[in-house]
């Protein structure tokens, strides 16, 4: 692969949402919270958009583990990211996986089906 490859994928393959950009939202959001500008009832419905969305990222984890499994990702480089230093965390995601799904791809046809049972 070229540098120049290397640099596009960068860009390219992004987490959609990144804990900095969460951060910055949430300071904006405690600020007008602080100024009386959000009422109970506007809190309530983000914090329902804000558990949505908390299980959307947890799918697309899920996801992620799953096809870096398929890709060639061992354990051992997988537990870092799970923030252990040891293999069990990631093995035992993926383990619960695939109770239900053996694949990438099998998992995103679940996702599709409960979205449409939604």
């Amino acid at each position: 692969m070229t540098e120049d490859t290397a640099a596009e994928r960068d860009t390219r393959v992004r987490a959609p949402l990144t804990a900095a950009e969460v951060l910055e939202w949430l300071e904006r959001t405690a600020s007008a919270v602080r100024e009386g500008e959000l009422t109970p009832e506007e809190l309530i419905e983000l914090l329902g958009q804000l558990r949505q969305a908390s299980t959307a990222c947890a799918n697309a984890s899920d996801w992620t583990l799953l096809a870096a499994r398929e890709a060639g990702a061992s354990l051992r480089q997988l537990a870092p990211v799970f923030g252990k230093g040891y293999v069990r965390a990631p093995a035992a995601r993926l383990e619960k996986l695939h109770r239900e799904v053996l694949t990438a791809e099998q998992f995103l046809e679940l996702m599709r089906r409960r979205a449409e049972d939604a």
